[in-house]
């Protein structure tokens, strides 16, 4: 994959999945908001999961958003890294007040502990085999 032209349309953000494929590439700069967590034991509980997948729908409904990237390992670590268009689109995730809510909550009841990075990309390139 090459990093996509500034001057094109975005192509419609990556669902959230279990399949292992990144978000694409796309030409810089943009935005990419690093949530890296431990969770409690109620933090695999059902709640946790539905406020999970409504998150994500909420989330792919900003302007700029562009996907997300999720990765677990077994000990229990987890890092979710969403990708925004623009400073605006990630003003816009942080401030929603449903997005709010869920974060009051998983400080309550699902998170031990987390750090949030907000980076500004200045490369991007990716690679796919078979398609050079």
């Amino acid at each position: 994959m090459s990093p996509q032209d500034a001057s094109a349309p975005l192509p419609s953000p990556a669902p959230h999945s279990s399949s292992p494929v990144p978000v694409a590439a796309y030409d810089p700069p943009y935005y990419a908001v690093v949530f890296t967590s431990v969770k409690t034991e109620d933090g695999e509980s059902g709640a946790y999961g539905e406020t999970n997948e409504r998150m994500e729908e909420l989330v792919g409904e900003i302007p700029g958003y562009l996907g997300m990237d999720h990765a677990g390992s077994p000990g229990g670590l987890s890092i979710t890294v969403g990708y925004f268009r623009d400073a605006d689109a990630v003003e816009e995730w942080r401030s929603n007040a449903e997005h709010l809510a869920a974060q009051k909550r998983g400080r309550a009841e699902w998170y031990q502990r987390y750090t949030l990075h907000v980076a500004k990309v200045e490369r991007s390139h990716g690679f796919e085999l078979g398609h050079g």
